[in-house]
């Protein structure tokens, strides 16, 4: 008996021909259903978690694997590009934190809108956003995508309902949710996800505006995006109750392990269902950044470089789900390497690409700005030199 299950244990060694069979075929496109657990349980407030068992295809995992990983090389490209000069002012990259916003994409629908923080690359990325437009942002030309005048910090999309990028810390919580507001109004069946992390989370707007969420009712998913670190300053320096899933106190909650991509998806397809029919609700997710706050910090003085490298061996999004890949048979190490290889080559593209762009010309100062027809000058700082009259 104990031989027998020995035997069962150990998998029988594949001939060298099903083997040559198996490095030839391509990777997996198939959508048929495959269902796997999350890598841990989530924990909820006042509501009932979602199952841990989430469906989805070989096809949607690839596709996981291929999204994070172009998101994970623009971001060190990014690192490089502001080392290098070309790109000026802040730049907060969002490496490590990938899974949040690709399992997100993948639970919504472009009619759900979407708006966040500073560390908002990836996200214009999952909104359909292209390598050019973004990298032209950053290095602020012409065809970004906020024309070169937003930079790192601002970028945008409307026509897939992505309202940004913004710079004041938690100010875009209000806003998110007055997009719930006007879903709601218009009777939309769709749901405004606004993000901050957990430096935001103590910011009195952010409760006043879930109050109203409450009260109205509105379709406003708030994510806490908590990479432990605000700044420099860890949460537990910062916040009495780092438990940000249970801050909305008469509003439900669910703790997410935000770096398991099919974690993601689950919670926010949950909280989307749970927004439509029942009002407002905060997602915490789990997750840690690679890089410092911003360029301008080295991330390693408030934190150990331990710490870091132990994250990434043991949590990091894009290789928990290489390791689902390989264990379900979908690819082979060669040909995971061999579309790393490719996304390289993309990211390297689009830099050139972009780098052929032009600088904005001077006259888009004064563009967004003032409404036209009215005939405002500007003068210099002694308003003795008209400097320009606005159309």
């Amino acid at each position: 008996m104990a031989a027998a299950a020995l035997l069962r244990r150990v998998p029988a060694a594949r001939s060298p021909c099903a083997a040559l069979m198996a490095a030839a075929r391509p990777i997996s496109d198939s959508t048929a259903p495959l269902t796997i657990e999350t890598s841990m349980p989530f924990t909820a407030h006042i509501v009932d978690p979602p199952s841990r068992d989430v469906a989805t295809t070989p096809a949607e995992l690839v596709a996981f694997f291929r999204d994070m990983s172009l998101m994970r090389r623009m971001e060190i490209a990014a690192d490089s590009l502001y080392k290098a000069k070309l790109i000026r002012g802040f730049c907060h990259l969002y490496d490590g934190q990938e899974a949040v916003t690709v399992g997100m994409e993948a639970a919504i629908t472009r009619k759900d809108s979407i708006i966040t923080a500073y560390r908002d690359h990836c996200i214009y990325l999952s909104r359909g956003g292209d390598l050019v437009t973004a990298f032209a942002e950053l290095m602020g030309r012409q065809v970004g995508c906020s024309r070169g005048k937003g930079g790192s910090m601002h970028f945008y999309k409307k026509d897939a309902n992505f309202y940004g990028g913004h710079g004041i810390v938690g100010a875009q919580v209000p806003l998110g949710c007055g997009l719930a507001f006007a879903q709601k109004y218009r009777k939309e069946d769709s749901v405004s996800f606004a993000l901050y992390g957990d430096g935001a989370a103590n910011q009195g707007q952010l409760f006043e505006a879930l109050n109203i969420s409450a009260l109205w009712k509105l379709p406003a998913i708030l994510v806490c995006e908590n990479n432990h670190y605000g700044m420099g300053t860890a949460e537990w320096r910062a916040a009495k109750s780092p438990s940000y899933y249970k801050r909305g106190d008469y509003v439900p909650g669910l703790k997410v392990d935000g770096m398991d991509v099919l974690a993601v998806k689950q919670a926010c397809k949950f909280a989307k269902e749970h927004a439509i029919a029942n009002g407002p609700i905060v997602l915490e997710m789990d997750t840690y950044r690679y890089h410092g706050h911003s360029m301008s910090d080295p991330g390693s003085t408030y934190r150990t470089r331990d710490e870091i490298s132990g994250v990434r061996q043991e949590r990091d999004p894009i290789e928990r789900v290489r390791k689902l890949l390989l264990a379900h048979d979908l690819a082979t190490p060669a040909e995971l390497k061999d579309m790393e290889k490719e996304i390289r080559k993309e990211v390297d593209t689009a830099i050139a690409k972009a780098k052929e762009s032009p600088m904005p010309d001077v006259s888009e100062l004064f563009t967004n700005v003032y409404v036209k027809g009215f005939g405002v000058e500007s003068f210099g700082a002694d308003r003795k030199e008209l400097r320009a009259t606005l159309p």
